[in-house]
Order: structure tokens, then sequence, then C-alpha cells
């Protein structure tokens, strides 16, 4: 395995219309749905839909082990793109199932908590994080405290500064951080977080489940020990995919939180012998169908040029925002400040449930989301939402899409 990160891809150029309408055409969904969804799940191409139907193909014709060992080589590729996309070693890349398993099983591997033991959450931490977080509490005494935010709305570093100082920095087990949270708009500032853990020493965690394909990402400059993606959302991969980076210096920090004969496979004298690289996190069992449909996804992505794709983003974004801002009716419940915002807009329909603004939608073939308290608790509650309407955009939403939404959620606040 190559000892030094392979070296990304000039970006092509920005992506034009034209460069927009041929990606379209080589992805179906485009054809059959009006997707502003992406933040969910977005809408794989053909060519991702053909490495995966390739696979299953040959596990049909030569059996499922003869045919993962064919594939081998070519479902590998998925972890050198995706220390390619992330500026990593390949050594520092497990390949999981999903966002939440990867962050969970690095989280659990800190292990040796004691009572008093602190964990700094930014206010928009995801809510399965702040589950695994709430085990450890209630079981060791440990306790999790809020990062507050500046007027932006982004956690603010100069204030977690103070927290350590004030309280007591060798307590600090974790500062964990939601790059890019799910209830909409804002974005994290990653890079300065990490910078005052670095300072201090501690473990920085970083979920980048909506970050990876959407904006640019450099391990080195975030300061991150570990950091989490999956591949369903912007980076257009299949479900049950996820990518878990741990810093190779952090990996002896972390206490195994598997063995089998992947992670840990046994000796000469029949012991176990522990993985030295973050493969230490992946089990024995693992589909190599979805692993080549992520690869295949990881490659499309770093073709187009995530700052390619992040401008796209950040422009049609942008033109929603300021459409759904004109619709009387209808208020944008974002946070952060351009250009500090994502793909995610988040918005109320007055006098309408999000459900029922969900369910008129899908009714013109127009697919949104909608998060409750379960997603983001700490920010719902802090900002006194019970639940939020969420469009999220791609590269590959167009303006003429961006128009149908916009005068669909018009005419619903009208009749509301």
């Amino acid at each position: 395995m190559n000892a030094t990160p392979p070296t990304a891809a000039a970006d092509p150029g920005p992506l034009s219309d034209t460069a927009i309408d041929a990606l379209r055409a080589r992805t179906p969904g485009t054809r059959t749905t009006v997707h502003f969804n992406h933040a969910g799940s977005s809408l794989p191409s053909v060519d991702t839909l053909e490495a995966m139907r390739t696979q299953m193909w040959r596990e049909a014709e030569m059996g499922p082990i003869e045919a993962g060992a064919a594939a081998r080589e070519q479902a590998e590729q998925a972890r050198i793109l995706a220390a390619t996309l992330l500026h990593a070693r390949p050594a520092e890349i497990a390949l999981t199932t999903g966002n939440s398993v990867g962050w969970g099983s690095a989280f659990a591997g800190l292990g040796d908590w004691k009572p008093g033991d602190r964990i700094l959450v930014a206010r928009h931490e995801w809510g399965g994080n702040i589950a695994a977080m709430h085990v450890a509490a209630v079981r060791h005494g440990a306790r999790i405290e809020t990062i507050p935010s500046d007027d932006t709305g982004m956690a603010d570093p100069r204030a977690l500064e103070a927290m350590i100082d004030e309280h007591g920095g060798e307590r600090v087990r974790a500062i964990c951080v939601t790059w890019m949270p799910a209830n909409g708009g804002l974005i994290n500032p990653a890079a300065a977080i990490g910078a005052v853990a670095r300072r201090h020493g501690i473990p920085y965690f970083v979920d980048a489940a909506q970050v990876l394909g959407q904006l640019p990402v450099d391990v080195n400059e975030v300061g991150c020990d570990v950091l989490t993606g999956v591949g369903r959302k912007a980076l257009r991969g299949p479900r049950e995919t996820g990518l878990l980076y741990i810093r190779q210096d952090f990996l002896p920090r972390l206490s195994a939180t598997l063995a089998d004969t992947h992670t840990a496979p046994l000796d000469d004298d029949g012991l176990p012998v522990m993985r030295t690289d973050a493969a230490r996190f992946e089990p024995s069992e693992r589909s190599y169908v979805l692993r080549c449909g992520l690869a295949n996804a990881l490659r499309e992505a770093l073709d187009i040029g995530i700052h390619n794709i992040r401008a796209r983003v950040d422009r049609n974004a942008r033109a929603l925002r300021g459409l759904l801002a004109d619709i009387p009716g209808v208020d944008v419940l974002d946070q952060g400040l351009d250009p500090h915002r994502s793909g995610l807009v988040s918005f109320a329909v007055a006098g309408r449930d999000v459900a029922a603004v969900m369910r008129e939608l899908a009714g013109q073939g127009i697919s949104i989301s909608g998060n409750g308290p379960a997603y983001t608790p700490l920010d719902m509650r802090a900002r006194g939402l019970a639940e939020i309407a969420r469009a999220s955009v791609s590269y590959l939403t167009t303006d003429d899409e961006m128009d149908r939404l916009a005068e669909a959620l018009r005419a619903l606040a009208r009749t509301a």
C-alpha cells in the first residue's frame, strides 16, 4: 500500500451549463424526479450503477467469494481515491458502511473514561454522535459541554479556547464538531477549531458527512485526528458506504473495537496481531459490489474537481435562498454568512408542517427532506425550532428545477 498520498489531478475548469447537461445525461434520476434531497442521498451516475452491476454479475457467474477476489484491486481503489480526496495516506483510511458506524467505532476506541472527563461539542452536532457520547458520559461520569456559537451561528474557536483554559484542559478528552450541520446553511470553522485542539493536544473528531464531495478537504489543514464521511450524499455513491480517516500517529491511542480475521489475524502461535493501519476499523465481511460503486463515485468527483463542485453548489444555493426569501410566508432558516454556507437550504412555510409540505411537493415530483430535534438537538433547542424543511442542492441542480420548487412553495404559502 502506498506510503504517501497520491496526487489529485488538476481541476479541469469551471462547470459550464453544457458540462452540467452532460453530467445530467449520465444520471438517470434527473429524468424522473426533481431532486432536492442531495444531502440525504444524491443521484448516482449510470457509470456508478454499471460498476456495481458488473460486480453483481461476476458474483452470479463466478460465485461471490471468487468474484470478490477478482475485484479486490478494483474495489481497493476506493481507499486510494478517498486518500486523494482527503489529502491523506491510504493507510489512514478505513472503508465503512456509513458515517455513524465509522464515527462511533473510532469514538468507542477512546476508552479509559474517568469521572469528570469532558467532551466539548459544537452546538450543531449530529444526534447520532451525541447518542454515542451520552452513553460514555452516563456510564463513566463524563460530561458533554457545548461550545458557544458566534453571532452567525458558527462554533466560536475563541470561546472554545476559553472553555479549555477556564475549566481545565487536562480533563478534555475530545473535541467534536459536525463540520457542515444537517439543518441548513452553516459551515463550521473546522480548521480554526483544529488549531485550538492541536495547541492543547486534545483529540479532535470531525463529522464530514455533508462535506465530502461538496467542499475541498485537506485533513492536514483541518488538523483533525478522526474524520468521517459517507458515500451516498454529495459523493453520489451507493448507500452503506462510508469513509473513516484516522491520523496515523493517533491510531495507537485508540483501543480495538473489533477483532476478526481481518482486523486481528492470528499469528503462528494462534495469537491475534492487531493491524497497524486504519483498516483495523473495518470488518472482514464487505460488499465488493458497493466498494466498486464507491470507487467510481470517488473517481467521478475527483475528475470533475471538488473546487468546481463547490463553486457550482454555492452558486445554486445562493440562487435558491434568494428565490425562497422572496416568497411571502416562507422563512429561510439558514445560519452562517456567505461564503461560509453550504448547499443545504432550510426553511419553513407558515401554516404548514414539514410533513405536509413534503407530501404536497412529492405529489408534484419534487423531493425535499425535513429534520426534527433528533438530527441536531442542541441547535434546534437553542433556536427554538421544532422542525425544518430542507432543500439541498447539487452541482446537478438546474435553474429550471429551482424555479419549479419556488413556484410550488409559493402556491403552498398562498393556500396555507
